[in-house]
């Protein structure tokens, strides 16, 4: 498929139709026609469909998907010998790739991440990445506005994460929660006392103006997108985790691969949300 495309990719998307559905609703949403990836299942290197594993049922996933959003283009993709090689390719015409998620139980001690033949085909994409937990968090309350949040490091921003996040932000008449951690400096850990209000007061006032220096042209490139600037004495993590907002997307940039070829933030945050979770490539 030469084509941008959403493409959603799994080795069960029968049984995830939350996640082929967020990927439809967003495919129709930007203009864009959809494609369904199944993975066969790997097992020792060699991928299975034999009878004591059905092949997936995607082809009525996908018109059940048309029937529902009139217009939309979806197209089906079976992947088995070389997978990952073939899957790998695939990604390169996707302009956002869409994956589940699933509980711990249901993916074991690993935790809640998609098979390790999705994460090494998604986890070299070129373009935002998007894990979508089934089962969904806490249902959002009736008539309350959409609501994304975007983790911001106001000393060293992610330029692409945040295209992508005011972006999606102005796609659905979204309003756009830019959340930067902070934390004392090291000589705060050095008083032998607790620190003064004064003091902890101004640092946070610099962190502040840090944060609206980063969004000012981001604002002025996206006026119709309203912004709330909040910056916290947490973690990178905490300050994500602790969502007031129960967003709909939380976005995030792809950072420093640490864990199952994502950051640690990442990763935490996978295990911590009930939310989507965009993960974004420089």
């Amino acid at each position: 498929m030469s084509t941008q495309c959403v493409m959603v990719i799994g080795d069960d998307l029968s049984a995830r139709t939350r996640v082929v559905e967020w990927a439809a609703c967003e495919a129709a949403r930007r203009g864009l026609p959809l494609r369904i990836v199944h993975v066969a299942r790997v097992e020792h290197g060699t991928p299975r469909h034999d009878e004591g594993y059905p092949r997936p049922v995607v082809n009525p996933v996908a018109a059940q998907l048309a029937d529902a959003h009139p217009g939309l283009r979806v197209g089906t993709t079976h992947l088995t010998g070389p997978v990952a090689r073939e899957g790998r390719s695939l990604v390169r015409n996707a302009q956002l790739v869409v994956v589940g998620i699933g509980t711990p139980e249901e993916s074991g001690a690993a935790g809640p991440f998609p098979s390790p033949i999705v994460r090494e085909i998604v986890g070299g994409a070129n373009c935002p990445v998007v894990f979508v937990p089934s089962p969904p968090g806490p249902a959002r309350p009736p008539n309350r506005p959409t609501r994304i949040t975007v983790g911001v490091d106001a000393r060293d921003p992610a330029a692409s994460a945040l295209v992508f996040a005011f972006d999606t932000a102005r796609l659905r008449q979204a309003r756009l929660r830019a959340v930067h951690a902070w934390s004392l400096p090291p000589a705060a850990a050095e008083l032998p006392f607790r620190v003064p209000e004064k003091d902890r007061a101004t640092w946070e006032d610099h962190e502040v103006q840090l944060l609206s220096d980063v969004l000012r042209p981001w604002r002025e490139k996206y006026p119709t997108v309203p912004v709330l600037e909040d910056v916290v004495l947490f973690s990178p993590t905490e300050a994500l985790i602790h969502n007031p907002d129960n967003a709909e997307l939380v976005v995030v940039g792809r950072g420093h691969p640490a864990v199952n070829g994502l950051s640690g933030t990442v990763d935490a945050l996978l295990r911590s949300t009930g939310s989507p979770v965009a993960v974004v490539p420089e």
